[in-house]
């Protein structure tokens, strides 16, 4: 296998076993890097393993049924992978407070789908960064922290 089959492996893993239906945050200790850098502009960017596992028990917490796919194949080019997906989740548990425009009481059973495109870097086999674009504004608007006149 290439390096570029080898990468779009351990991101398509980090893809289903993170991002995915069924969440298994061990997953972070055996790919990510330990200083890897994970942003988004829905909220602050998180650095580090542990504040990874942090913001992603937080929104799982917040969001129970948080789910996200890959809606095309993964492209990769040396160090780099790209992937495109959609996904989103219901808010049915405690209140939310990690989106940079703002936080959500417990439970409002709001519903948020969304779409967007992640370029990931990995080096020695270990992501060290997910930087990606998503359609915030959609997120946001549907959650009502954000109104469209």
């Amino acid at each position: 296998m290439s390096l570029q089959d080898d990468n779009k492996a351990i991101v398509g893993r980090w893809f289903t076993d993170f991002w995915g239906e069924a969440c298994n945050l061990r997953v972070v200790d055996e790919i990510a890097a330990p200083d890897m850098l994970l942003k988004y502009s829905l909220h602050e960017p998180r650095k580090g393993r542990e504040d990874i596992k942090a913001f992603m028990t937080d929104f799982r917490a917040a969001f129970p049924n948080l789910n996200f796919w890959g809606t095309a194949d993964l492209i990769a080019e040396g160090d780099y992978v790209v992937g495109q997906w959609e996904g989103g989740g219901t808010h049915a548990g405690p209140a939310f407070k990690d989106f940079l425009a703002g936080g959500l009481p417990a439970n409002t059973g709001r519903k948020m789908h969304f779409t967007g495109v992640t370029v990931l870097k990995l080096k020695d086999g270990k992501i060290i960064e997910e930087i990606g674009l998503d359609d915030g504004v959609t997120a946001l608007t549907q959650l009502g922290l954000l109104r469209i006149v």
